[in-house]
């Protein structure tokens, strides 16, 4: 399938497959994906790990990366970005960039900004360029779990993403923490050091703080706020 399909034919294609595909193993979904759109489909990684890159590189080792670079990233995580093009050397990694640099949003809008309006934030360097990127695909491929956050409980494996207009593919919703732990080390597959420092959830760095032993993953997002999601997924 290219990216002619029109909007009506691949939201069909996802509400089948959502059905059909509801109980899918991780491998089954991925596998679906890349039959059912080659080069038209992008596998999204915020590069906390490489667990999803890992996967799908076993159906499809030229897979497209998508990672937004906000331009507040923590070191760590642009070094595990650069990693995992090392270690899986015939994947494209697109990065996508927010119209401004953060000089040229702080000139805007002042200083600090995700600190006085995070949703502003999130939308000037996540939500639109992860909606610009993702204009020229088909489907998209996220690590969301259900076990992330209560806001994710429902994940389903397949669905229409009705926000960005595209098909939306979570290999691994199901997957527990135990399970997603278990690939990690009997695989090796590279994960972001902050991680063992205690960053269970990674993001921008001024809006991701360590997680207290026994909190939700997701408490050290933007912490101390209502703020739960960046608007990527919900």
């Amino acid at each position: 399938m290219t990216s002619a399909a029109t909007p009506e034919r691949l939201k069909a294609l996802a509400d089948e497959a959502g059905e059909r595909l509801a109980d899918a193993t991780a491998e089954q979904a991925l596998r679906w994906a890349v039959e059912q759109f080659g080069d038209d489909l992008i596998v999204a990684s915020n590069m906390q790990d490489a667990v999803l890159i890992d996967l799908a590189t076993r159906v499809k080792p030229d897979v497209d990366v998508l990672f937004l670079e906000t331009g507040y990233h923590f070191a760590e995580t642009i070094g595990t970005r650069d990693a995992v093009a090392t270690t899986y050397p015939r994947i494209r990694i697109v990065n996508a960039y927010p119209e401004q640099t953060v000089s040229e949003q702080d000139a805007e809008y002042g200083p600090r900004l995700h600190d006085r309006d995070p949703n502003r934030c999130c939308e000037l360097r996540k939500v639109l360029p992860l909606r610009r990127t993702l204009a020229d695909y088909s489907c998209w491929v996220t690590g969301v779990r259900r076990a992330d956050a209560p806001t994710r409980a429902n994940t389903p494996i397949v669905t229409w993403d009705d926000r960005n207009g595209l098909v939306k593919v979570n290999p691994i919703a199901a997957w527990t923490d135990e399970e997603f732990d278990d690939y990690i080390e009997q695989g090796g597959i590279i994960r972001n050091p902050l991680v063992a420092e205690g960053y269970l959830s990674i993001g921008c760095a001024p809006c991701t703080a360590k997680v207290a032993p026994g909190d939700d993953p997701r408490s050290g997002r933007w912490a101390g706020t209502s703020k739960t999601e960046c608007g990527l997924h919900a």
